[in-house]
């Protein structure tokens, strides 16, 4: 009995494969019993001697198998030989699986293993996250560390590799200098559901990103991730469907960046606009390339007063700045002289659940407030601004200005850019795992190294 669910599936997961695959360019393919036949049944292509798709209408055939008497489309060849045969196992979550699990989980160990294709020197990490780094770009060759630009240049170009350096920290000059070696340059951060504690305590990632064009947060120049949201309007069904129960799975697990679970959300008052403002790292290279005239949380909590003077406006500072890891702490009388408010550590997903609308000049808060449908202001340019998604009011990027949908923003976002590594097994792995993941709280632990302090830690930079 045919399932035409099923093989409605398959099509959709073949157009995929020819989209993002490399597709060769010779017009005629002649396989040996080689399953790579099936990527090129879109094509004209002849065969030899006897693969699973002899005889089935659907190929030209040199030998003749009688008892394959049934003419069959691409897609039920394709549902038989990849859907109904094989059993299917992801060796991470250890469980039989789907098709369509199974191959999401190799293509997030392919990632990785492309990474980490060419030899890499890298530099600007801080001691502590170099184990993290490791496991991250080291599928083929040592991860070397450099102490300097040009130790990394030379390193990369002894090896034929390339260089890559921690986005915030890279100096004025490495670009140019990679590009008179012809070194490539691909720039790290951490990625957008990251860990269950702060990267300022010494947490190690469990998601990474790396851009080989800028890095997300710097709106000056072209990201990588800017690219694929531009590109996210041809995502096919299937794609854009991942996007949807990804995002789905994140407001029902409460999932965010940190997951750090706080108090109770206090009460707000019925009947008046709740307005979040987050507050930011000042310090932060989103703020210094991305912020326009409000540059402070203090004048972003004027911002949003002096645009609603009869809201009820809820300020949370940024957990860093509340550790005293980092720079931008607002006093409490200076604050409340403008806020209604102010929270500290509850969580995050509550808080925005609470409320009516989040003013943020460039903070991930937006994007997650948006992942749950609330109307977000931007007072700088963060990546997901720009794309009729947000109310912009800061300065515009000009390369920006196609609307996306929101699950195409998310699918570029938090499946196509980032990287991901399973806490548990040490092994590459998709968004939907890492969900699950900080749900339980089974991510990675702070280093040890944090017991020492800050003192220790601003050494270790």
């Amino acid at each position: 009995m045919r399932r035409p669910g099923r093989i409605f599936r398959a099509l959709d997961l073949i157009e995929g494969t020819l989209r993002f695959g490399h597709e060769s360019q010779g017009s005629n393919r002649s396989v040996v019993q080689n399953r790579i036949g099936l990527r090129f049944l879109k094509h004209i292509w002849k065969t030899q001697e006897s693969p699973i798709s002899l005889y089935m209408a659907i190929s030209e055939d040199k030998q003749i198998t009688t008892r394959r008497t049934n003419a069959l489309t691409i897609d039920e060849l394709f549902a038989g030989a990849m859907l109904v045969y094989p059993f299917w196992y992801n060796h991470v979550r250890q469980h039989a699986c789907s098709f369509e699990e199974a191959t999401r989980q190799l293509l997030a160990q392919a990632r990785l293993h492309w990474d980490g294709l060419s030899p890499v020197a890298a530099v600007g990490m801080r001691s502590w996250k170099r184990p993290t780094v490791t496991r991250f770009l080291s599928a083929m060759h040592r991860v070397k560390f450099a102490i300097s630009d040009t130790d990394a240049i030379t390193d990369a170009q002894k090896r034929n590799g390339q260089v890559v350096v921690w986005a915030s920290r890279e100096s004025t000059d490495l670009a140019a200098d990679c590009l008179a070696c012809d070194v490539p340059l691909l720039r790290m951060e951490d990625g957008f559901l990251r860990s269950s504690g702060l990267g300022a305590e010494l947490t190690p990632a469990s998601s990474l990103v790396l851009d080989d064009l800028g890095i997300y947060y710097d709106p000056s120049k072209p990201s990588q991730l800017e690219y694929l949201i531009s590109k996210s309007p041809d995502l096919p069904e299937f794609a854009s469907q991942r996007a949807v129960d990804l995002r789905t799975k994140i407001i029902v697990k409460g999932v965010s960046k940190y997951n750090l679970k706080g108090s109770v959300v206090p009460q707000f008052p019925i009947g008046q606009k709740i307005i979040l403002v987050p507050g930011q790292v000042e310090d932060d290279a989103s703020i210094r390339l991305g912020s326009g005239v409000v540059r402070t949380n203090v004048e972003l909590l004027k911002a949003a007063r002096s645009a609603h003077p009869k809201a009820y406006i809820v300020y949370k500072p940024h957990p860093d700045v509340l550790a005293g890891l980092r720079a931008g702490s607002v006093s409490d009388t200076a604050a409340l002289d403008i806020c209604d408010r102010i929270v500290a550590n509850v969580d995050v997903a509550k808080l925005i659940d609470a409320s009516d609308e989040i003013w943020t000049i460039t903070s991930l808060l937006g994007f997650e407030a948006l992942l749950r449908g609330k109307p977000v202001v931007c007072l700088g340019v963060p990546f997901y601004a720009g794309w009729g998604l947000t109310r912009d009011l800061g300065p515009k990027c000009e390369r920006r200005g196609l609307s996306v949908s929101l699950d195409q923003l998310v699918h570029a976002t938090l499946i196509d850019y980032p990287r991901y590594l399973d806490p548990v097994s040490n092994l590459p792995c998709t968004p939907e795992l890492i969900v699950d993941r900080l749900t339980n709280g089974a991510g990675h632990k702070p280093a040890k190294i944090a017991r020492y302090g800050k003192v220790t830690r601003d050494i270790c930079k």
